[in-house]
């Protein structure tokens, strides 16, 4: 089970929105570099980074604070937001991005993801983010009618190499995680799930590892890590422990 801290990208600064709202974002580092290291240096093994900008106008926009982030660190980034065509892929691949994140171009194009993963094996993830259960897209601006099951099916032979499910309305509002709807979808189907969007304090973290969530490849950490409510050291060690 891995712990994702999220750094979210907007206007170089790291920030934290509240149910996916542009304009409700709040500035917790204006150094992207230096907060990724605080995440590698309190033992996190693996970061989750969103171009926030990108994801608006459909191409990237914060690739400093993402080359800076790289620089930084040497744990793997997986990155999402403006990703929508193979040569930008290529680009942050080749650049030492360890996995990139397709969101709106999974409902868009979904021959992309397809073709990414032929050319790219186990360095493509898809985010399915749902509001009201019906997938979001174009940065959560636009909703679909494709629920997360149905959209994630279409990926079911592609060698997706994990889902990273949002529920938006639980985002930065510190809900906690809806992971009764997240094992839903990782029951089915075949691809790795991780859970995304109200993670609160170290009773999800405790729900993570009861038996009912052990299918889950992890969850991903944000509001809860920036204002001190989950104490990174002892949600890795609840983690590393398993059900007591």
């Amino acid at each position: 089970m891995i712990l994702f801290p999220a750094i979210d990208l907007k206007d170089g600064q790291c920030v934290r929105l509240r149910q996916g709202e542009m304009d409700a974002a709040t500035v917790f580092n204006e150094d992207p570099a230096a907060q990724a290291r605080a995440f590698a240096e309190a033992g996190f093994e693996y970061l989750h980074v969103v171009d926030l900008n990108g994801a608006f106008a459909g191409r990237p926009v914060n690739g400093d604070a993402v080359d800076a982030i790289l620089d930084a660190i040497s744990i793997p980034v997986q990155l999402g937001g403006g990703i929508r065509d193979l040569a930008t892929i290529e680009m942050w691949l080749g650049k030492g991005i360890a996995r990139v994140i397709l969101g709106t171009a999974a409902v868009r194009d979904p021959g992309l993801v397809r073709d990414a993963c032929r050319a790219f094996p186990g360095a493509v993830a898809v985010g399915i983010d749902a509001r009201g259960g019906k997938v979001a897209i174009e940065g959560w601006a636009e909703t679909s009618e494709l629920t997360a099951v149905e959209l994630a099916e279409r990926f079911a032979d592609a060698g997706v190499a994990a889902i990273i499910y949002t529920d938006i309305d639980r985002d930065g509002v510190l809900e906690g995680l809806n992971l009764d709807a997240t094992a839903a979808l990782a029951r089915a189907i075949s691809i790795p799930v991780i859970a995304s969007g109200g993670l609160a304090s170290i009773d999800d973290i405790r729900r993570l590892v009861r038996p009912d969530y052990a299918m889950l490849e992890g969850a991903i950490a944000g509001r809860a890590l920036y204002d001190g409510r989950l104490d990174p050291a002892e949600a890795l060690a609840v983690l590393a422990r398993g059900v007591d």
